[in-house]
């Protein structure tokens, strides 16, 4: 007691640890009488032997990740980790395996590879095994335990992890009660028996050695795990080493203890610092050998670490009653202190430190749960106001379907009656008592409600007028429908096949939200849509060109209106249709060989073109989940040996753009276009993905900023020029002809940059959206008259498949973040973030832009067509988010809620916004401001 050794870390209490950690393991497999039958050793050690056991709680989700990163860094993880380090799946927080790598310790690892992900270049030896090959209940283990002999003998390390995947399998395929489950814990009761015996053999007197046995979650009676069953969070948790005393009682019931406690326990037995966010308390039995005054420095420096924590997270942490508890059994601490070096020896300072000691207990397990209390709930109350937010949004687009698809496409939400309205006052009322209530009753911390009242006020405003609106909008159509039609003769039009897949996919989409696996291979929803659509336009050609009789009055205005597309696509500016004259009509009969000939072919070939382009593209990215592991053509194109042949496909896909989108711009574009898709290929080549024909050998690769900003600059100047163009239709002079070019510049400006940010492999898929869309509109949508709803709904459905195209899929890794640092010498958050959207988006936003250019162009066929568009746009993004919205929030303590619903999530929030944008373009686009 001479000198202070507050500013020291404690010396380790032991010198090697064996760190067993067995998947799936519940409490009851090695407590229950399953223990007794199958591990006789371990049951032995924990009944009689130098050992501690305890029941150790999960908290939800109960998936492997997580629990890894709990029992390592002693703090809970959410799904806000993932979305933190976008490109990263190494755990940057604070935990025990950096801390022990940092004090010099040498570690092996051997087992899931979940932690070599996790932890890398952390371990100076590993052999990692996949976990999701859950049909393998051996090889899995045999992996690990081949390495254990030769480990055991040698000295050179510090802490051993082992974690043995073969139960968890066992689980997942035939459940706990299997005749599986028993042989495999006898094979686990072995391989522990084989590393206690040989850590007992090596001690030495100075220091022991410890043998930790735990589980990371348990499973459930149908063997899976992800919820918070009592099967699934009660996992045990054996410490085993000789410093302990021999049991002499019966054995009680084990003690409950969190998961989260074993990295703090486990950061004092080796004498390193606990994790700076850890939540988790000192299991105080381990250390219960030593001396008092060792005692209470190690709980003094858990309660010290645990108010750091607070400190950081909570504003008033002073008013803590955790906080308060810690400051008071710091003062009766250093009253033991003095007493204790005043050399009292007697009955009073022991007594008096077990007091303290009791004291600190308390104030760790509170200050504990009121940290771990703020981490881990799901704030239902604001899920649930946001939930009918968007579902009445919802309701009200749906209930506006009928006047805003009609000839004057109104889309208007009555929300003026219902503010001067006995119901929305009462509303109000009702929802901020609910508030009130909600509020000062809950016991948790809550997003809504701390905000301020006037923005609450104002959300129950909204929901309340929302509701309102609502009601008079179903009181209008109930109305309407009593009254007599106006036109009596004019019978409804019938559904087309179209319509009939539309709304069938629409659904059949919407439904397979609600499945992990559906949600992981999503492509392939959308690629069987496409297909099926490519199909149901090929019998719809087949039928307007072979079923109606050459004396329909139908084939014949649609044999005028065949031509009058053919004579509007080869004139390069104007985009209208031109109203057709009677010379026009007079050509249109004496040219009908030439149509029918060449190119009704064309158009009969182009859903089979179409189907061709699609499936290149599918083998071009693998995406989803269960085979992205498989090569493809990508990976074949960016392996070294291949980059001859991908500076070809590189080199052709710029040419074919520059080709599919030059046609409507003017000359300044078509120059800049040119420059600008030549800048791409220097960018590549500079950075070192292609070649040029004349380059032999290596040369120096540079990060091609100059180049990339090269590109920037036409980028700007087309979308610009497009820009001024829309600007003088809009404002000087109603010309559409300009208002159509404007678009077409502004969309081929986008098409650069999209160029610029793919990889090179990806430019194909850029070349294949611009040569479809051309080929559709030309010989499809132009001579089968579509109207306006089901040309945006086969856009967005063609988006969505080019958004797999790319390579897309709805887990975090597929997002391309080099995209965002394309041009960019450092990280700058605004261009990184919308760089990286929209190289993530490009599919569908290109999609949406061209059916804004494709409608503005039909304007004189259907006034209202660039509105119509614009709604079932915004109808077709908003049913599967709203609808996704309330399956999570139902879901949310499913399996694979953190892996897969959550970044879905996460990718429909972005889409949302960007969708947002496009329809506010739509509607600054649309002339007549309906």
């Amino acid at each position: 007691g001479m000198v202070s050794n507050w500013t020291k870390i404690p010396p380790p209490l032991f010198k090697k640890v064996v760190i067993v950690l067995i998947d799936a393991l519940r409490d009851d497999f090695v407590f229950g009488s399953k223990g007794k039958q199958f591990m006789p050793y371990i049951t032995q050690v924990v009944e009689k032997g130098t050992s501690y056991s305890f029941i150790a709680e999960a908290k939800p989700p109960t998936v492997t990740m997580p629990r890894i990163k709990a029992l390592m860094t002693g703090s809970i993880p959410g799904f806000i980790d993932v979305v933190v380090n976008l490109n990263s799946p190494a755990l940057l927080d604070d935990n025990l395996i950096w801390q022990a790598k940092t004090a010099g310790k040498r570690i092996i690892f051997y087992g899931d590879d979940t932690w070599v992900k996790l932890f890398p270049k952390h371990f100076v030896e590993y052999d990692g095994t996949t976990s999701f090959f859950v049909s393998d209940f051996t090889e899995v283990d045999d992996n690990v335990t081949r390495h254990l002999d030769r480990v055991l003998k040698r000295e050179d390390w510090d802490l051993l992890i082992l974690h043995y995947l073969g139960l968890d399998h066992i689980g997942h395929m035939t459940g706990p009660n299997s005749p599986l489950v028993g042989p495999k814990l006898r094979e686990m009761d072995n391989i522990l028996k084989k590393i206690h015996i040989s850590l007992l053999s090596k001690e030495e007197a100075s220091l022991p050695n410890l043998l930790v046995v735990c589980g990371d979650h348990g499973m459930s009676e149908t063997g899976s795990h992800g919820g918070s069953s009592e099967g699934e969070v009660h996992t045990p948790l054996l410490f085993i080493s000789s410093a302990f005393e021999k049991r002499s009682g019966p054995l009680a019931q084990p003690e409950h203890v969190q998961q989260t406690d074993l990295a703090s326990t486990l950061a004092i037995g080796l004498g390193l610092p606990i994790s700076r966010n850890s939540v988790g308390n000192l299991i105080l039995p381990v250390v219960g050998g030593k001396t008092m005054r060792e005692q209470l420095r190690f709980v003094h420096l858990n309660g010290f670490q645990l108010s750091r924590l607070l400190q950081q997270n909570t504003p008033a942490y002073e008013k803590d009653p955790g906080y308060e508890h810690f400051k008071i059994a710091e003062k009766s601490h250093g009253n033991w202190i003095k007493l204790y070096l005043e050399g009292n020896n007697s009955e009073i300072l022991l007594n008096l430190g077990k007091k303290v000691l009791k004291q600190y207990l308390e104030a760790l397990k509170t200050l504990s749960s009121s940290l771990s209390k703020q981490v881990a709930q799901y704030d239902m109350y604001s899920m649930m106001v946001g939930t009918v937010i968007i579902m009445e949004v919802l309701l009200l687009l749906l209930l506006s379907v009928p006047k805003a698809l009609s000839k004057r496409a109104e889309f208007e939400v009555p929300l003026s009656p219902p503010l001067f309205s006995l119901l929305f006052y009462l509303m109000c009322l009702l929802l901020c008592a609910v508030h009130v209530i909600v509020c000062t009753s809950a016991e948790s911390l809550c997003y809504f409600c701390s905000m301020s009242w006037l923005t609450a006020v104002g959300v129950m405003m909204l929901i309340s007028a929302l509701i309102c609106g609502i009601l008079s909008a179903i009181a209008k159509i109930f109305e309407n429908s009593r009254l007599p039609p106006k036109n009596p003769t004019v019978s409804s039009s019938s559904w087309s096949e179209i319509d009939v897949l539309i709304l069938a996919g629409t659904i059949g989409h919407v439904l397979s939200l609600g499945a992990s696996s559906f949600v992981e291979e999503e492509h392939q929803t959308w690629y069987f849509l496409i297909n099926t659509l490519c199909l149901v336009l090929c019998q719809e050609l087949c039928r307007n060109y072979f079923l109606l009789k050459e004396c329909d009055p139908q084939y014949s205005t649609n044999l005028k209106q065949n031509f009058d597309s053919i004579g509007e696509t080869s004139e390069c500016k104007n985009i209208d249709i031109p109203a057709a004259s009677n010379s026009k009509l007079g050509k249109a009969t004496s040219s009908s060989e030439f149509i029918k000939g060449s190119n009704k072919w064309i158009s009969l070939a182009t859903p089979w073109i179409v189907l061709i382009c699609c499936r290149l593209l599918r083998s071009l990215n693998q995406t989803g989940v269960q085979w992205a592991h498989r090569p493809d053509f990508g990976h074949w194109l960016t392996s070294s040996e291949h980059k001859s042949e991908l500076s070809f496909l590189a080199a052709v896909s710029l040419l074919m753009i520059f080709f599919l989108v030059q046609r409507r711009c003017s000359v300044v574009s078509k120059i800049a276009m040119a420059l600008g898709l030549l800048g791409v290929y220097s960018y590549r080549a500079a950075i070192g993905n292609v070649i040029f024909p004349w380059q032999h050998g290596g040369k120096d690769i540079s990060k091609g900023i100059t180049e990339a900003r090269f590109v920037y600059v036409f980028v700007l100047g087309i979308v610009f020029t497009g820009t001024k163009d829309l600007l003088k239709s809009q404002v000087i002079s109603a010309d559409s002809s300009m208002k159509s070019t404007g678009l077409w510049e502004v969309y081929s400006g986008l098409v650069l940059l999209a160029a610029l940010l793919f990889r090179p492999h990806n430019l194909p898929v850029l070349m294949f959206c611009l040569l479809i869309q051309t080929i559709t509109t030309k010989y499809i949508w132009r001579p089968l008259k579509f109207d306006a709803a089901q040309i945006a709904i086969m856009h967005y459905w063609f988006g969505q498949a080019f958004f797999y195209f790319q390579g897309n899929s709805n887990g975090i890794a597929t997002v391309d973040v080099s995209a965002g640092f394309v041009g960019l010498d450092s990280y700058v958050e605004i261009p990184a973030i919308f760089l990286t959207a929209f190289a993530t988006y490009a599919g569908p936003l290109l999609w949406a832009i061209h059916l804004l250019c494709y409608l503005s162009s039909e304007v004189s066929r259907n006034p209202a067509a660039v509105g119509h568009g614009c709604f079932c746009y915004a109808l077709m993004r908003s049913i599967p988010v709203a609808i996704y919205v309330v399956l999570v929030t139902g879901l949310r303590y499913h399996l694979f809620i953190w892996s897969v619903f959550s970044p879905k999530l996460l990718y429909e929030g972005v889409h949302v916004f960007i969708t947002a944008a496009v329809c506010l373009f739509f509607t600054a686009m649309d002339q007549n401001h309906s």
